[in-house]
């Protein structure tokens, strides 16, 4: 055999693998691989969902945590939207009550005062101011242990339960109401003013009362030395004995509003107690 059909005979070499030809083989093997580890990914959130929305959540509640939120809370509600009076007054008010008139005189001894007529929307929420007026107290100002003729009005919470008046009670009147021909003042006020009116609307402040009669009960409970026959009644331009006067309009106000189901209250006393 010839040494031209021997070297025909062998078989054809295979190409060699050039440089160029290699990247390519790698990128390609790395693209296999990314797509295997997205399935497995795929795979695993389709097995376990609960894990992969704990993973979304974390990431996207940025919130303080609740406890934090908690104390942030307690420190913005401590007076709940009540002011002109200390923490611990509030703490006196009955977290039933969703009705209140708040009485804040000027100082302890001055005749001078602000009724403000505050709702909220359930027991234990944030006050909401409803209306506020001029008011009037007693000729010597606020005290915590009121004798009879002291001329002082008692300083306190005090709950509201009962009405009412010479004239017949404005619509909407929800407290029990005894129109009377005897709610008539009869002399002067401290400072010589005509009483002409005073008692034309008026409601019960219960000290030294018993609750569920009406306010012209003479009963004094916790006796006679006390005094009593304290009421929110129409401002007759001056000082009283003992009671709390505001105008006439503001009295409408509040009987429309007061409702028994509330258990409304007043608080009253000078700025700060």
């Amino acid at each position: 055999m010839s040494k031209h059909a021997r070297a025909r005979s062998r078989s054809p070499r295979r190409p060699r693998t050039t440089p160029a030809t290699r990247p390519s083989r790698r990128v390609a093997l790395a693209a296999t691989l990314g797509l295997m580890t997205l399935g497995a990914g795929w795979l695993y959130a389709a097995q376990d969902p609960d894990a992969a929305g704990a993973a979304v959540q974390a990431r996207s509640d940025a919130r303080p945590p609740a406890q934090g939120r908690a104390a942030r809370d307690a420190e913005r509600d401590v007076m709940q939207g009540l002011t002109g009076i200390s923490e611990q007054t509030r703490a006196g008010i009955p977290v039933d009550s969703r009705q209140l008139v708040l009485v804040t005189g000027k100082a302890v001894d001055s005749s001078e005062s602000t009724a403000t007529l505050y709702t909220r929307p359930a027991a234990g929420a944030d006050w909401v101011r409803v209306a506020s007026w001029p008011a009037r107290n007693g000729a010597k100002g606020w005290s915590t242990e009121r004798s009879y003729g002291d001329l002082t009005s008692p300083q306190g919470v005090f709950a509201l339960t009962d009405a009412g008046g010479l004239l017949s009670p404005p619509p909407g009147t929800r407290l029990p109401y005894d129109e009377n021909r005897s709610f008539v003042a009869s002399g002067r006020g401290v400072n010589g003013e005509s009483l002409e009116g005073s008692f034309d609307y008026v409601v019960a402040i219960d000290f030294n009362r018993r609750p569920g009669r009406s306010p012209l009960d003479p009963a004094k409970p916790e006796g006679e030395a006390k005094g009593g026959n304290i009421w929110l009644h129409v401002d007759h331009d001056g000082p009283s004995q003992g009671c709390v006067g505001i105008p006439k309009e503001a009295m409408q106000k509040v009987l429309q509003t007061l409702d028994p189901a509330a258990k409304p209250v007043i608080v009253m006393g000078p700025e700060g107690f």
